[in-house]
């Protein structure tokens, strides 16, 4: 569903997309918030391409609903600011793209490609609940959580550039931040979970160490050797012999 005061941008979005060839189709048009929430309600929208500043209802005030009710409704926000309390709230109520006005079709088609995929993979209705338990280091806060879960997926290139595009934020302002959140550097961080994911592989015996130096992200194998012995104590080769 799209939901758009404007409608222009909402005739555009609804007739010029081709939202077949990423799965969907648009099933319903709202012009303010209150008419999003009411066709919502009728149990048919998997995904809805919400703006942020509406008459009524706004989208902020639309998702908040949306996260209180438990739906499973996935929402992307359009947005005319690159404003940093909008973002923060988005992310607060499970927002899963924010995309700024003008929209670019390249950046409707990753974000409902993304979408698409964890429709497919959702788990059914009926099926046993999974319970994900959140470590206490920040991840309380939903920007910590976000960058962390960033890095825990692209640990092999992970860079603060690209956690505070996720984030909305400048990179600057989320290297403090998240300092301040979790009393370690970004950088630790991302170096801790390349060590991590590196043991692991290690472990399996299925890679060589130069071959896991690359997959974490190191082309220089001596470098890895070292980092890996400044994190362990003990070199690849020793650590894999340990285990």
């Amino acid at each position: 569903m799209i939901a758009d005061d404007e409608y222009e941008i909402r005739h555009g979005l609804v007739n010029y997309f081709p939202w077949k060839e990423v799965g969907f189709e648009v099933i319903g048009q709202a012009s303010n918030g209150m008419e999003a929430l009411e066709l919502i309600s009728e149990g048919n929208v998997d995904a809805l391409l919400c703006d942020i500043s509406m008459p009524t209802m706004t989208g902020i005030e639309v998702i908040k609903e949306i996260y209180l009710q438990q739906s499973d409704v996935m929402t992307v926000f359009l947005s005319g600011y690159q404003d940093f309390h909008y973002a923060q709230e988005a992310i607060k109520y499970g927002v899963k793209n924010y995309i700024l006005k003008p929209t670019k079709f390249s950046e409707l088609r990753e974000a409902f490609t993304q979408i698409k995929k964890d429709l497919d993979q959702r788990i059914p209705h009926n099926a046993e609940p999974i319970f994900v338990h959140r470590n206490i280091d920040g991840e309380d806060d939903p920007i910590i959580y976000k960058i962390k879960d960033y890095v825990k997926t692209n640990f092999e290139s992970a860079s603060l550039e690209e956690a505070a595009q996720i984030v909305y934020m400048n990179p600057h302002y989320v290297s403090k931040y998240y300092k301040q959140k979790t009393n370690e550097n970004f950088s630790d961080f991302v170096f801790q979970v390349k060590m991590e994911e590196a043991a692991i592989l290690l472990k399996t015996m299925k890679y060589k160490a130069y071959e896991v130096s690359e997959i974490v992200g190191y082309s220089n194998a001596k470098n890895f050797s070292r980092a890996f012995r400044k994190y362990f104590g003990v070199s690849p080769k020793e650590y894999r012999q340990l285990n």
